[in-house]
């Protein structure tokens, strides 16, 4: 049989109606993932076209996943945090949504408030147990979507609830049918994707959400969850493994929307940025992120460089405010006492920060020559050096420079007196043992003594 493609605008033949594998033993892939051993990336060389969406946007998951690795936020801090999302992600709704917990008086008060603002995007969804108390307290909240855990890897079907393949897919297609006739939209959390059986079980479970979907008119979504970090984005690698299959399969055998498709990856072999950017390419719409990749083990992806992602992607911010990262970063370091590690990409102390003297002098004579892209105008975060004892002359005049935000004739050249004088008394600092860099009330102190006519700017 053929059948008209209306996404190629080709004639193809009709795809293969995948059944489920019902198995007696569980596949649990021993090939690839030995357990004993670093897990093996298997190749097929089969290729997977590229198919980038028409849209694309963000999800975010910081008040759920992010959540369970560390300290519960305050209902204060929840509100601060969900205003700074929304003028991050900009009008256009980049940040589309995010999941809040419901169990709490304290998660229920900070949802509350949340909807209260009226903001239109994120919009807040929750994440549920699939029991009638759950969706009743969904429901009362006044939520419209919520995500149900239903897990797809026969390490979860057969050893963790004991079930036979069939009988965790009707189970599950159960909850999903509840789920809509209390009235909510399902999103499915395709738990261990990375390691199901993905032509067993994963496309006719997902299929079979479609056909549920069709009939009852009601969108269905399906979160392909990279649990244990496993994907990986290289071209012609082997399922279940690869990100462009896992997203290629679910678009063109189980016929799920690009916009029903979300990718929820984890950062345990770092891949996490490049396993989300790859799903994109390959037409999921969504990625879904925690605030500086804050989540189980080593984190999820982190929403801050897909936001700059996407940008490098799209060309443009679309209405995105990313000096609102900086903001955030703040908070978190001084609100809410969460460290970020310093070397963190755009949000860490250091990120933008040079020590060696030959950096310095560069950054002094062209900014552009040791800089990423412009951070002080993206990001509201100038480039800054960091006097030790490898700075010279140039890194101590950056750091005046920087630090007064001199320009033109006012700037301080490295050949200057105080300069001079500083870099004579960090040389003396550092041949009595000194190991740790020069602090900024330290070089304040010196200047005061030097040239306290600077302290005027």
């Amino acid at each position: 049989m053929l059948e008209y493609n209306k996404k190629t605008n080709l004639l193809e033949e009709e795809s293969y109606h995948y059944e489920v594998q019902d198995v007696k033993e569980p596949q649990l892939y021993r090939d690839i993932y030995p357990y004993s051993e670093i897990p093996k990336v298997v190749f097929n060389h089969r290729r997977v076209p590229m198919g980038m969406p028409e849209n694309i946007w963000i999800t975010d998951t910081t008040f759920r996943d992010g959540q369970q690795s560390r300290s519960p936020y305050t209902a204060d801090q929840i509100v601060d945090i969900y205003k700074m999302l929304s003028r991050l992600g900009g009008d256009k709704g980049i940040i589309r949504q995010t999941e809040f917990f419901v169990y709490s008086p304290k998660d229920r008060e900070a949802l509350s408030r949340c909807l209260d603002l009226g903001l239109k995007f994120p919009e807040i969804t929750t994440w549920i147990r699939a029991n009638e108390n759950d969706f009743q307290l969904v429901k009362d909240v006044g939520i419209k979507e919520t995500g149900i855990l239903v897990s797809c890897s026969d390490y979860h079907i057969f050893n963790k609830l004991k079930m036979t393949r069939r009988q965790a897919m009707d189970h599950y297609l159960g909850i999903v049918r509840q789920t809509i006739e209390h009235g909510l939209r399902p999103r499915c959390h395709f738990e261990d994707i990375t390691r199901a059986d993905y032509y067993g079980f994963v496309v006719p479970f997902a299929t079979a959400l479609m056909e549920m979907s069709k009939q009852s008119g009601v969108p269905i979504k399906i979160r392909a969850c990279d649990t244990l970090g496993y994907g990986v984005p290289y071209s012609e690698v082997a399922l279940p493994r690869s990100v462009p299959g896992i997203i290629y399969g679910l678009i063109n055998y189980a016929h799920v929307p690009s916009e029903c498709i979300e990718w929820h990856g984890h950062n345990d072999f770092y891949k996490g940025v490049a396993n989300a950017s790859t799903a994109w390419l390959y037409g999921s719409s969504a990625v879904n992120c925690s605030l500086f990749g804050i989540g189980e083990r080593t984190g999820n992806v982190p929403l801050e460089a897909m936001a700059v992602e996407y940008a490098s992607l799209r060309g443009t911010c679309d209405g995105m405010d990313l000096t609102v990262i900086t903001e955030l970063a703040d908070y978190y370091q001084h609100v809410i006492g969460y460290d970020i590690p310093p070397m963190t990409p755009f949000v860490g102390r250091d990120f933008n920060v040079t020590r060696a003297g030959i950096h310095a002098d560069g950054l002094l004579k062209d900014e552009e020559i040791y800089n990423i892209f412009d951070t002080a105008h993206i990001l509201n975060r100038p480039a800054n050096v960091a006097v030790s004892n490898v700075s010279g002359l140039a890194g101590i005049a950056f750091w005046i420079n920087n630090y007064f935000k001199l320009s033109g004739d006012s700037r301080v050249d490295k050949k200057s007196e105080v300069v001079r004088r500083i870099k004579d008394w960090a040389d003396a600092e550092y041949e009595n043992g000194r190991q740790t860099v020069i602090s900024d009330d330290e070089l304040l102190a010196l200047i005061s003594e030097y040239a306290p006519e600077l302290l005027s700017h």
